[in-house]
């Protein structure tokens, strides 16, 4: 799946239809504009395709514009992987700007919002600003620098700018009402004074950084976007996005709300996700369990099942929370098309087949893909000693049980019929070798004489297969909301979100390169993690064949 192919009607997409129809715009371009102060998760996901799409479905325009407008948090590394993160969705745009391409012709904008008697540099320190900018029942109070003459406003902004005075000594604020309704629009902040770290591409020419609502709001009419398509948040900036250009005569966009993107049993949050990495609880940005793109790309997960995720989501106003289970589907549904069969034991358990003849090898005939045909055949190992998966034996067998315990027979995935004849244990009477049978007769699994059997297991032959550590990841959080309650996201953190396994894998998979994905048969999906090396292959665990997490909560609804 393309991201073409996502086509869904909806609001927005409406909207857009009827501003072209009525003639307020002639054409649409839309924009991406992430701050580069971090990496793309799953939510940016939803809102980049939402800007891709309606300006692709109308023959219009994309730009990529990075919000560089605070040196303190953003890096250049940010903005090439964010660029890497778009372009793996399939993104194209048009060209690649950012917010600091316009700092001479934004300051030029203030200038004149200051002439105008429109705006005024505020000696105010943050926390009064905090304090007298009043409740949602309550108006805010006028700073008393309010009534500065253009004059002099000009004098401290153009000594603002040459860095004549500290870090949050002053800032420029827009002057509209202290008892407006909607807080926003109570004299907001437009510059504040930043001296270091230098800019990522500015360096130290500028000691003032426009604020978001500002930078964000002009920059959009600077490249003439038609649409500004944004999260339900920025709802209450609407009426500021609208005042400024209208404030200065100039071309005004249309801002579109719509709900983010909530995942279940997980937090979107930068600061939140931040808090992750720097407290160690995972391992960097790029931990499989993280909802960020490189954490999902390592993991395992195809651009093609996240944009399937997020058609399936869909567009709407109101907030909610998507079922994570919905995008491990379908990741499931692209990767059992798409994936190569392997055969892997991440918890072996050895067994002897005792009648089977000493240092013979045979070759048996395994399929790569039932799903495709084109996908062929590999020929797999088999010997005297081979691997079985420590939970497809039971030497006291629970009601049902038809894997292999003694006395009872299975069937050998691509080889022979075995069955169990005496175990071997160890001093502390835990079972650690299983001795077995095979009939010869059986080859391919089925039997000459028509006997069945209730199950087949998998294998891989002790003398080929190549040690490898597994790593079995689960969701992070235990909650379906981790932020509900009084305790904290951090409270019900899953203990058991990562196991680490030293398996055996098939001798197919002896040097696997990294990134490529496998179904490793009767287990899930895997893929070659990038800290895979020839003498020890690392596979992450993208998702199990089927909803594990269904049947434990269907178990505690009971």
């Amino acid at each position: 799946m393309s991201p073409e192919d996502i086509k869904p009607t909806d609001f927005i997409r409406e909207a857009v239809a009827e501003d072209l129809k009525n003639g307020r715009f002639k054409s649409v371009r839309t924009r991406l504009p992430p701050e580069p102060n971090g990496y793309l998760h799953i939510g940016h996901v939803k809102a980049f395709m939402i800007d891709y799409l309606i300006a692709k479905e109308n023959g219009g325009e994309l730009i990529l514009r990075f919000d560089d407008t605070n040196p303190a948090k953003e890096e250049t590394e940010f903005v090439d992987a964010i660029m890497d993160d778009a372009r793996w969705l399939g993104i194209e745009w048009v060209k690649v700007t950012y917010a600091s391409d316009y700092f001479g012709l934004l300051y030029d904008w203030a200038v004149q919002l200051v002439k105008k008697g429109l705006a005024y540099v505020d000696d105010q320190t943050p926390e009064e600003v905090s304090a007298n900018r009043g409740t949602l029942t309550e108006a805010g109070k006028n700073s008393p620098f309010r009534d500065r003459s253009a004059e002099e406003n000009l004098d401290l902004l153009e000594r603002m700018k040459n860095g004549e005075f500290p870090d949050g000594s002053r800032i420029l604020r827009a002057k509209i009402d202290m008892a407006h309704p909607n807080i926003t629009m109570r004299d907001p902040a437009m510059y504040r004074i930043i001296h270091e770290p230098p800019h990522h591409r500015t360096g130290s020419a500028w000691k003032i950084y426009p604020m978001y609502d500002w930078a964000h709001g002009q920059n959009d009419s600077m490249e003439g976007i038609t649409h500004s398509l944004c999260s339900l948040e920025y709802e209450n900036h609407r009426p500021l996005y609208e005042w400024f250009p209208e404030q200065l005569g100039v071309f005004k966009p249309r801002q579109i709300e719509f709900a983010r993107l909530n995942l279940s049993y997980t937090v979107m949050s930068k600061r939140k996700l931040r808090r992750l990495v720097e407290e160690k609880i995972v391992n960097g940005w790029d931990d499989p369990r993280m909802p960020t793109l490189r954490a999902m790309r390592r993991r395992g997960y195809t651009a093609e099942a996240v944009l399937d995720f997020i058609r399936r989501v869909g567009v709407a106003k109101n907030y909610s929370i998507s079922d994570v289970s919905l995008l491990e589907a379908c990741v499931r549904d692209d990767l059992n098309k798409n994936s190569l069969r392997r055969m892997a034991v991440i918890k072996p358990l050895k067994v002897v087949i005792d009648n089977y003849p000493d240092g013979e090898t045979e070759e048996m005939d395994a399929v790569n893909n039932p799903e495709d045909p084109n996908a062929g055949a590999r020929k797999v190992p088999f010997s005297k000693v081979i691997y079985i998966e420590q939970d497809d034996f039971r030497e006291t067998p629970p009601p049902k049980y038809y894997r292999l315990f003694p006395g009872n027979e299975v069937r050998l995935r691509y080889a022979y019929f075995i069955k169990c004849t005496h175990v071997v244990k160890d001093d502390k009477g835990e079972v650690i070798e299983v001795h077995a049978t095979y009939d010869p007769t059986t080859r391919g699994g089925d039997s000459a004489d028509g006997r069945k059997v209730k199950s087949t297991i998998h294998w891989v032959s002790a003398a080929h297969a190549k040690k490898a550590e597994i790593r079995m990841y689960d969701r992070l959080f235990t909650k379906e909301d981790p932020e509900e309650g009084d305790e904290g996201f951090l409270a019900c953190i899953n203990p058991n979100s990562l196991q680490i396994l030293a398996g055996y894998v098939e001798s197919h998979l002896s040097a696997p390169e990294a990134g490529s994905r496998y179904q490793f048969e009767r287990l899930g999906y895997f893929c070659v993690d990038t800290d895979s090396a020839p003498e020890k292959p690392v596979f992450n665990l993208t998702v199990n064949l089927k909803d594990a997490w269904a049947k434990l909560e269907k178990k505690g609804n009971k």
